[in-house]
């Protein structure tokens, strides 16, 4: 009878080694396809690679699409949730739907740009302010003739966002609030490849423009663009075209039971955390030097020691930047 249970037990150990484990050896990231996601996804699965011996991969898709995958479960890790895009964010962490672990940044912006130069002047390039006094979004009436609509020289121009995007009906109802439209004309660019393009060759140019642009991009990392000031953010106008554009929180969320079964790759993911500025300077590294995601992440990584130490244990630390500079 001995016998009999101790080979039972030997049975079951043989069983329990062959079985498969649940654990697994790569974890997936949502990419919803835009540069800066991209960017942080790289930063942190670098360092999940060489801290943890994990696996990275991206599974790309729209916004609704990976976020109900990361809710689902298919998706490890979402580095970039933005808040205010999705009306369910706050119902689902309420109700538990996944892990939310902590806050990338919340210090971006959006809403309409010009050049500093603009207002400032540029000596080191020889161009003198242009519109001193300009400050807000209702002042560039007074300016309209600076920003002097080739096609039609009666008025000035606006690049506003891009067609179906949603932010494009709030700013053609802030040009008939704020009464714009009868010295401006409101131009669409067909994509946001033509909108950065406009902005960006007047730039180099040192000519005036105004354009509805974001942050954290690689145009604003790249450029010294001011943001207009407008009124404050209101929420029953804002659809409507008043107020200024708020900034969005935009967290880091992991799939349930991510934490409990990787908790110290948990631990390293709820304290990450960058800004809108970081993110734009290594958007534009990237636009400058043509890197990929990866090398801008292991750029990023060396150039901000002091902030990337605050998100790890000094051992897991010294054991990244070992690789990172070997």
């Amino acid at each position: 009878m001995k016998k009999l249970f101790l080979l039972l037990v030997l049975t079951i150990f043989v069983l329990a080694g062959c079985a498969p484990s649940s654990r697994k050896t790569t974890f997936t990231f949502a990419n919803a396809q835009w540069d800066s996601i991209m960017f942080h996804n790289a930063v942190m699965g670098t360092i999940i690679e060489e801290v943890f011996g994990y696996g990275w991969e991206e599974l790309p898709g729209s916004t609704p699409i990976t976020y109900e995958a990361l809710k689902s479960g298919e998706i490890d890790i979402y580095s970039e949730i933005w808040t205010d895009n999705l009306p369910s964010y706050l119902d689902d962490v309420a109700n538990g739907r996944f892990e939310l672990l902590g806050l990338n940044f919340d210090d971006n912006a959006q809403g309409l740009y010009v050049p500093r130069y603009v207002i400032e002047g540029d000596a080191t390039r020889g161009i003198e302010p242009m519109a001193p006094n300009l400050r807000t979004v209702s002042d560039l009436a007074q300016y309209w003739e600076i920003f002097e609509d080739q096609e039609d020289p009666t008025k000035g121009r606006i690049y506003g966002a891009i067609p179906g995007w949603a932010v494009d009906e709030i700013l053609r109802n802030k040009m008939d609030h704020l009464g714009l439209n009868a010295t401006f004309n409101y131009f669409s660019p067909g994509s946001d490849a033509a909108l950065s393009a406009a902005l960006s060759s007047a730039y180099e140019r040192g000519e005036a423009v105004v354009g509805y642009y974001w942050e954290p991009t690689w145009l604003m990392g790249l450029y010294d663009f001011v943001l207009l000031e407008d009124e404050p953010f209101s929420e029953t106008g804002f659809m409507n075209g008043i107020g200024e554009f708020k900034s969005s929180d935009v967290t880091v969320g992991v799939r349930n039971g991510f934490s409990a079964e990787y908790p110290e790759v948990a631990e390293f993911l709820s304290k990450y955390s960058t800004s809108s500025t970081l993110t734009s300077a290594a958007l534009s590294y990237i636009q400058e030097t043509g890197a990929s995601s990866v090398e801008a992440a292991k750029w990023f990584i060396l150039q901000n020691k002091e902030l990337v130490a605050t998100w790890l244990s000094a051992d897991q630390f010294e054991t990244l930047i070992k690789a990172l500079e070997s």
